[in-house]
This record gives C-alpha cells, sequence and structure tokens, in this order.
C-alpha cells in the first residue's frame, strides 16, 4: 500500500512519540528501582515527585499516540482520499478538454483537419514564414460531380468516397504540410517552402491519384476526379485574399473541364 506524504509525516510523528513513551517507560523503571534500593538513592520525596511527573508525562504521550491513530489519521486518510479523486477527477476533465478541442479542429467523416483549424493554421503559416521570408503554396480541390454520387448511390457511398479521398491527400502530403475538409467535397492543402513548379507537380499527383481510385462501397465500384487550384503566397495577402485567389484558380479549372489544374 502506498502511503501519502502527510500520512507517512503523521506515521513518523507516531513512531517518535512512540519513542518517546518507551524511554520514559525505561526512565521510571529506573526511577522505581532507585527509590526501592535500601538505602535509597536520593530524597524519597523528590524521587517520588519525579516518577509522578515521569508517569503523567507517559499518560499524556500515550493519549496522544491514541487521539492521533483514532481520530487525528482518519482525517488525514479521508483528506488524502478526497484529494486522489479530486486529482483523477481534474485529470479526467484534462482528458476530456484536450478530447473535446481535438475533436473541434478535426472533420468527423475524414478524420483531417476542419475548417476552424484551416484559417488559424494557413495565418500561422502566412505569419512565420512571412518573417523568414520563405514561400507558401495553396491548393484547394473539389471533386467533380461529386452530387451525382450522392445522387445516384446514396450518401454512405459519399461518405466513403470523401475518406478515401482524404486518405489519398494524407498519404501524398507531407508531415508539416495541413490537410483539411474545408466541407462538402471540397479540400485544402496548405504547402510551406515549396515553389510554384513544385507545387503543380504536386498537385498533377494528387490529380492523377485521385482518378486512379476505386472506390468500393458494397456492390458499388466507381472512380471520381478533381479539380485543383493552387497558388503562392505574394507575401503582402492577408490569409483570406489569399484564399479567395486560390479559390478563383479552382474555379477555372472547374469553367475548363474539370479533372485538371490550374495555377
Amino acid at each position: 500500500m502506498r502511503f501519502h506524504k502527510a500520512e507517512s509525516a503523521f506515521f513518523v510523528f507516531i513512531a517518535l512519540v512512540l519513542g518517546a513513551g518507551a524511554l520514559l517507560f525505561f526512565a521510571y523503571g529506573i526511577l522505581r528501582t532507585n527509590a526501592n534500593a535500601v538505602p535509597p538513592i536520593g530524597d524519597p520525596e523528590q524521587l517520588s515527585e519525579f516518577g509522578r511527573l515521569i508517569f503523567t508525562t507517559g499518560v499524556l504521550l500515550a493519549t496522544a499516540t491514541v487521539f492521533g491513530l483514532f481520530f487525528i489519521y482518519p482525517l488525514i486518510r479521508t483528506q488524502v482520499r478526497e484529494e486522489g479523486k479530486l486529482r483523477a477527477m481534474t485529470r479526467s476533465l484534462s482528458e476530456r478538454s484536450e478530447s473535446l478541442e481535438h475533436a473541434a479542429l478535426t472533420d468527423g467523416l475524414t478524420g483531417t483537419q476542419n475548417r476552424r483549424f484551416f484559417d488559424g493554421a494557413l495565418r500561422e503559416y502566412l505569419r512565420e514564414f512571412g518573417r523568414i521570408q520563405k514561400p507558401i503554396g495553396l491548393m484547394v480541390l473539389d471533386l467533380d460531380h461529386f452530387k451525382q454520387v450522392n445522387d445516384t448511390h446514396g450518401h454512405d457511398v459519399g461518405d466513403e468516397v470523401l475518406r478515401q479521398v482524404a486518405a489519398c491527400l494524407r498519404d501524398m502530403t507531407r508531415y508539416h504540410d495541413v490537410v483539411a475538409r474545408l466541407g462538402g467535397e471540397e479540400f485544402a492543402i496548405v504547402a510551406p517552402n515549396m515553389s510554384q513548379q513544385a507545387l503543380v507537380k504536386l498537385a498533377e499527383r494528387i490529380r492523377t491519384a485521385i482518378s486512379n481510385l476505386s472506390i468500393e462501397s458494397g456492390n458499388v465500384r466507381l472512380r471520381v476526379t478533381t479539380s485543383v487550384g493552387l497558388a503562392i503566397w505574394d507575401g503582402k495577402e492577408t490569409a483570406d485574399e489569399f484564399y479567395r485567389r486560390t479559390d478563383k484558380m479552382l474555379y477555372q479549372a472547374k469553367r475548363l473541364g474539370r479533372n485538371r489544374v490550374c495555377a
């Protein structure tokens, strides 16, 4: 059994009291021996008075021991238990808070980051990479004709399409890239320290990989394509301006026939 510090300190205190009591008992025995000696050693009245003092001290120590064991220790033990419950409750609430915070920043369907996380991360990346004058790339992707998938095959199949596309995006990006589902069938990728040429190549690889996905759900098998708009931050735009410029590239890809990358 593991004792709390307060309990350990109390047991040390009790041990010292008992030790003092044992020494008093030993001294009292010596005193009685001297009082009964023939001839007696010392003044008998003084020895008797001293003996009463030692005996009274021993009684007080014994009373303190009993009071400590049966009254003080239960109070300490109760306090320790309540403290333990409070710590467990605090830990549980902290874990729940972290879980809720994670849930608040994660898309429940795909496991990617959500729009709230994306908006904050984009502003943070622009601030930090602007300070060191490094480029930041942004991709906005939208699945082509996704409404037809839901209308024809149902939302369960549509959800499976979104999960597999999200998994593809995570597999093809770096650990420090931000992959987020902005809503519906729209995704975004923040790719720091990447030139436009490298970003275009990455976007083409992602577009090709998504078009090659063979998505199965029950007895349904289908393929989807995506349109991609991308841009490199000019170093002056706000996060909203940067996103809107990238979004315009996405709409241009849609207008030009979909399943393509526009930069």
